[in-house]
């Protein structure tokens, strides 16, 4: 793992200051303490930052073809690099190293852009070819490898793993994009293509782009879910094949040249990758799991069983619930405003791995691959009622209904019958995107100013999600939650994550679910396959009988998270009851503060519960306080 940053002039061949390079490339040290490498030639600079996993000796970047015409910087790791190195090599490759950068080389060289298709990986590189004058720059399938980049108004484009090496250019525009601010009080992060600077973009995943010398830039995709679901069936007896698959795709990610384990939460999916992984390899696996000191937050003792019967070298850290002490780091970590909680105990869990192995195997992705998430359940059922009730009566009545029930947010889910009710007034898609939201619209409609939604002039974040739900292909209803989450959710928020989290901490993430043989097989599951009577990844439940407790299998999810609500009354009431009065917020005109400090009193007072709407408010507050002015 490692991180990349660039420029490159599109219409001219100016040479670039190595000083700026070299401050883009250091603004990524984290991931990558091993080495520095760049690249400084007229009109195009390459910056690279090493984390070693593979050819400890032989894989330092940028890397170039013996003739000097082709040169990669990357980040990720090539699983498939073997099969694909002895594949070149019968097309006359001659290879210099046993890294599996050298593949890309070769690989463009002699497929171009159709390289894309055949590489099983994580990625995020850029490739230069001097001949051609050509900058070539791509993304994985998934997105679990970041890219960021910005079109200069001189005609540079500037390129980095994260937005902080952007940043250091003295030409890049720090504008905030108004879209994009309302993106993140609707979802709780930024989704792609978007970031919170208007100049600034995400490459989305499955996309690459094309920058030539005197010509525009393209930016296309080269890979989609959908176009596999053809070739991929879902007959019912090939259920019992999961085990194989996810076999292969942890087989896959257990090459490396450095110590290797596992996060195992305790949860079905981390358990299920140190089962499996368990079996494969001839020495012990090393599992890392945190513990709460607060019973209602700990998974721990599940952990520990799975360690037990498997004979793990299993590593716990106890974490006080009470202890907010990484807050000031997040900015800084993620360089926009992320939402989601649980990247406090992630960047816990991941910088106790680091402390004994550079690469570890996580269980992301599984619950969007096989419907994990109770909202599919949730889904699922609603549209079972809208399909026996006219859209008319729903809206009448139904939206009627909503609106007099009180609020009941501190429910368990299936007892909120106001969110059920309007959910259900709605169509399915407006449904399930008022489930995925982090704040519903009327809390929105209270929290954002006036005078900033009316600067939105109709834009409606809403349309993000509403958008992929709808994509035209033949989806069952839950697959369509499910591909909506890839869209964004998946990318947006669980591998943006997991991503900072590890790579501030200099650890590679490896996610077998995420391999897109498994991936595509499991979404391509009928329905009946994913959900039963016990819940969401029912097929996964099933094969792993043998290998799991039943009462870990099938027991309530419980999610990695912080007591943000007892936070918000106890240990940082007055810090939220002050930050009505937050000078950044005010300024920034986005956030209404008479408002917020009147969610911040009746949260203090136990009234009501506006835990998300304050920690939203928080971070926002917190990213303006760090951001470059």
């Amino acid at each position: 793992m490692c991180g990349i940053a660039g420029l490159f002039d599109t219409r001219t061949k100016t040479p670039f200051d190595e000083a700026l390079i070299r401050r883009m490339t250091d603004a990524v040290a984290h991931r990558g303490p091993d080495g520095c490498g760049i690249l400084n030639e007229p009109g195009i600079a390459l910056g690279h930052r090493r984390l070693a996993i593979i050819d400890l000796a032989g894989g330092h970047q940028p890397m170039s073809t013996a003739d000097g015409a082709l040169t990669v910087i990357f980040n990720g790791e090539i699983y498939n690099f073997l099969d694909l190195r002895t594949e070149l090599q019968g097309l006359g490759a001659v290879f210099a190293s046993r890294s599996d950068t050298e593949v890309l080389l070769h690989g463009w060289r002699h497929w171009g852009s159709a390289m894309l298709a055949k590489l099983h990986g994580m990625f995020a590189f850029a490739l230069w070819d001097a001949r051609e004058q050509t900058l070539f720059l791509a993304r994985d399938k998934f997105g679990k490898k970041p890219l960021h980049y910005a079109m200069l108004p001189d005609g540079t484009l500037a390129f980095g793993s994260e937005i902080k090496s952007l940043l250091c250019h003295p030409g890049m525009d720090r504008t905030l994009d108004p879209q994009a601010a309302s993106d993140f009080f609707t979802y709780g992060y930024v989704p792609d293509p978007k970031t919170i600077y208007a100049a600034i973009r995400k490459l989305p995943p499955s996309y690459y782009i094309l920058a030539r010398l005197g010509r525009p830039l393209e930016i296309k995709p080269y890979w989609n879910i959908l176009e596999m679901l053809g070739q991929t069936k879902a007959a019912a007896h090939d259920d019992a094949r999961l085990v194989e698959i996810l076999k292969t795709a942890i087989r896959r990610r257990l090459i490396s040249d450095v110590p290797l384990g596992a996060l195992l939460s305790g949860g079905v999916d981390s358990s299920s990758i140190v089962a499996l992984m368990s079996g494969l390899g001839g020495t012990r696996v090393k599992t890392f799991s945190i513990a709460f000191d607060s019973p209602a937050l700990d998974e721990s003792s599940y952990a520990r069983t799975v360690a037990e019967r498997y004979a793990t070298q299993h590593v716990v850290q106890t974490v006080d619930a009470g202890d907010f002490n990484l807050l000031p780091r997040l900015p800084a970590i993620y360089d926009e405003p992320f939402g989601d909680v649980s990247a406090i105990p992630t960047f816990t869990v991941c910088a106790l791995a680091r402390k004994h192995v550079t690469v570890a195997l996580s269980g992301d992705g599984a619950d969007e691959a096989l419907a994990g998430y109770r909202r599919y359940g949730f889904h699922r059922k609603e549209e079972n009622i809208r399909r026996v009730v006219p859209a008319a009566a729903r809206r009448a009545v139904l939206g009627a209904l909503a609106g007099l029930y009180p609020h009941g947010s501190w429910l368990p889910r299936p007892l909120r019958a106001k969110t059920t009710l309007q959910e259900l007034s709605m169509d399915a898609a407006g449904a399930y995107t008022r489930m995925v939201e982090a704040l519903p619209e009327e809390t929105r409609g209270t929290l954002l100013s006036a005078a900033f939604r009316e600067d939105l002039h109709g834009y409606r974040s809403e349309d993000v999600l509403r958008d992929h739900f709808n994509v035209d292909a033949p989806l069952d209803i839950v697959q369509r939650a499910q591909y909506a989450d890839v869209m964004t959710y998946l990318p947006g928020d669980i591998l943006t994550k997991i991503d900072r989290a590890s790579m501030a901490n200099s650890l590679e993430m490896r996610a077998p679910f995420l391999d897109p043989d498994f991936f595509c097989w499991s979404f391509a599951r009928p329905l009946s396959s994913k959900i039963d009577r016990n819940g969401g990844k029912a097929i996964l439940k099933k094969a792993m009988t043998p290998y799991l407790p039943r009462d870990l299998l099938y027991r309530h999810k419980q999610g990695f998270t912080v007591p943000l609500t007892r936070w918000f009354r106890k240990e940082l009431k007055q810090d939220i009851l002050a930050l009505g009065e937050s000078p950044r917020l005010r300024a920034s005109g986005i956030v209404d503060t008479k408002a917020l400090a009147h969610m911040a009193k009746e949260h203090a007072g136990a009234s009501r519960d506006h835990s998300k709407a304050l920690w939203l408010a928080w971070v926002f507050d917190a990213f303006l306080g760090h951001r470059p002015a």
